[in-house]
């Protein structure tokens, strides 16, 4: 199997790791906050990090991969940003309409597109922004119903779509920039962001919920849905980091669209979730969109390499002339003693004695 095949097979299965992972983990807290009414979403992302830093911990233990420490400082920066957006998505959920905050999660895509154009020079062809725009137009049709507007929530919404564009763009540029791998990024990240929410999850939920997360009764049916809930969260972690490595911010928001029509679907097939002819609408043109979009992705990545392999060719048939004319010069020959041969003389007075 060659290399491209490789990353082909691995990126597939990161991101099929990733649409069941996070489809699970959202049935399962979906049970967690509104049956059992857990409502302590940041708190209980906290307890979602601390989890998956202890089975990397094992992980590594068991050397199941290499500890690579790169700097310091980025990872930090990068671990607190992380988990700082976490808190303010869920304080713009909180604080505005659903689907206020289903327009928040819609901005973040065009948000990627233009920080990477404006910072990293990325070029987006028309055909992806086209494909993009059907997927955010399938998108807002299915989940986007009312529109309050309010000024904290609108601040709390523009602040969580920067620093998930930021930390997302710098997850995909810090593993390309120091060689890691996403284990490696997510085991030295991880105790940074778990920390960042340790402080403010609390705080956060108590603001939103009017609860003391401590005080709240933790039955046995409670535990095994938290403990079910940060088990599954070690592989949503986990693809996440992996496939924004492997792929692009703007491919994982794609992803994270689908497992929204995934999450609609599954609420009305297994929950019983109400569901319209709008919802069904939304979510086919947000699947023409998607579609588009991997089929554009993969034939610009195709025409990439093969413009890649062709500009190699010619440096390849330089250095291919440049050894047969070396070797036309006689410059290659050695004698026994490793001196370099000198060229052949004819001496005519000999050819004449014979």
């Amino acid at each position: 199997m060659s290399e491209s095949e490789k990353f082909q097979l691995g990126t597939l299965g990161a991101l099929t790791l990733s649409v069941v992972s996070s489809v699970s983990i959202v049935i399962c807290n979906k049970a967690l906050i509104t049956t059992l009414a857990f409502t302590f979403a940041t708190t209980l992302t906290s307890w979602h990090l601390l989890v998956t830093f202890c089975s990397l911990h094992v992980a590594l233990w068991m050397k199941l991969f290499e500890h690579k420490p790169f700097d310091a400082r980025a990872v930090m920066g990068f671990g607190i940003l992380n988990g700082i957006s976490i808190g303010l998505l869920n304080l713009s959920l909180g604080f505005n309409s659903v689907g206020f905050y289903q327009m928040t999660k819609l901005a973040i895509i065009p948000c990627t597109v233009l920080l990477e154009t404006l910072f990293f020079r990325k070029k987006f062809s028309r055909n992806i922004q086209l494909s993009l725009a059907i997927l955010l137009l399938g998108v807002g049709i299915a989940t986007v119903t009312d529109l309050q507007l309010n000024l904290l929530g609108s601040i709390l919404s523009l602040l969580a779509i920067v620093t998930t564009c930021i930390a997302q763009i710098m997850t995909n540029t810090i593993q390309k920039k120091f060689k890691v791998s996403s284990t490696q990024l997510l085991y030295q990240s991880c105790p940074y962001q778990a920390s960042t929410l340790f402080i403010i999850g609390p705080v956060l939920d108590w603001l939103l919920t009017n609860l003391n997360v401590f005080a709240f009764k933790y039955t046995p049916q409670v535990l095994f849905f938290i403990v079910l809930s940060c088990l599954i969260s070690v592989s949503v972690n986990f693809s996440t980091f992996m496939v924004i490595g492997k792929t692009s911010p703007v491919t994982y928001q794609v992803l994270g669209h689908l497992k929204t029509c995934l999450v609609l679907a599954f609420g009305y097939i297994l929950l019983s979730d109400p569901f319209s002819w709008r919802n069904i609408l939304g979510i086919l043109v947000a699947v023409v969109g998607m579609v588009l979009y991997s089929y554009c992705s993969v034939l610009e990545n195709q025409q990439q390499k093969a413009s890649e392999v062709s500009a190699q060719l010619p440096q390849v048939k330089e250095s291919e002339s440049d050894v047969l004319i070396s070797g036309d010069n006689g410059s290659g020959r050695l004698s026994e003693g490793g001196v370099p041969k000198s060229p052949p003389v004819w001496k005519s007075d000999k050819d004449l004695k014979a």
